[in-house]
């Protein structure tokens, strides 16, 4: 790093638990974010603010006016713009010593793979369960580390799939695919912005340990946020043996 950069994550480097290490970690990471929304845009700005090397942001969904009510990487001037392409200006002004990689497009197949095998650490911030899942396939296979997060109503969920250690469940063990699991949308069911920002920056924070090596990880366990009374909940969670993504090892 240099005379710039010490000072500017100076107070990262204050952390005995960070340090100079820790932050030299952050800025040659390469952070996979799926969803520039409600969850990806507070994940994005911590992790930009902090000083993440490259952070590649993968949406394909231009902004809408209703979106501006919770997903603060966008600006009522960006509407109508493709939302990496508006995350990547609000990123480049947050701290312009990040690499951003827009990508305006549903991730899938080999293009996902690739982008997981090059990444250090992925977040989830989608809304779907088909993305969710192809997610985790992928993170599975190159043994990635996969931060998850979800928010509907006044309610949000957060967990770490540490898929680098053979015991670790994986998303499948808590959400089998193909399972009658009812799936609903902020535009149906409404959404409570501060929700979708605290389980924003939760998802940052678990990803900066991850690369850090730091603390404890939701590894195992599912964090449950009932923000109507403000109350937390946590749940352990182990690894299905009968899984059929991860009951296997990687190919």
């Amino acid at each position: 790093m240099n005379d710039d950069q010490l000072l500017r994550y100076s107070r990262h480097i204050l952390l005995p638990e960070i340090g100079v290490e820790g932050q030299q970690a952050f800025v040659d990471a390469r952070v996979l974010v799926v969803g520039a929304g409600g969850l990806g845009s507070p994940a994005a700005m911590y992790l930009a603010a902090a000083g993440v090397g490259t952070l590649v942001l993968v949406d394909d969904d231009d902004v809408d006016l209703t979106n501006l009510q919770r997903q603060i990487l966008h600006t009522a001037e960006a509407v109508g713009r493709p939302k990496v392409e508006s995350g990547r200006a609000t990123l480049g002004r947050l701290n312009p010593e990040v690499e951003v990689v827009p990508f305006a497009l549903r991730l899938a197949g080999e293009a996902l793979m690739r982008e997981v095998a090059l990444a250090d650490v992925v977040l989830d911030c989608s809304d779907n369960f088909e993305t969710r899942h192809a997610i985790n396939r992928a993170c599975h296979a190159h043994r990635t580390p996969l931060v998850s997060g979800a928010a509907i109503r006044f309610d949000g969920q957060l967990s770490v799939f540490d898929l680098r250690t053979d015991d670790s469940p994986c998303y499948h063990c808590l959400f089998p695919e193909g399972e009658d699991v009812e799936q609903v949308r902020c535009a149906v069911m409404g959404v409570f912005a501060p929700t979708t920002g605290i389980i924003g920056a939760a998802q940052a924070a678990e990803a900066l340990k991850l690369l850090a090596g730091v603390g404890t990880s939701l590894a195992g366990r599912v964090l449950l946020l009932d923000g109507l009374n403000m109350e937390w909940r946590s749940i352990g969670l182990t690894k299905d043996p009968a899984c059929a993504v991860c009951a296997q090892p990687p190919r």
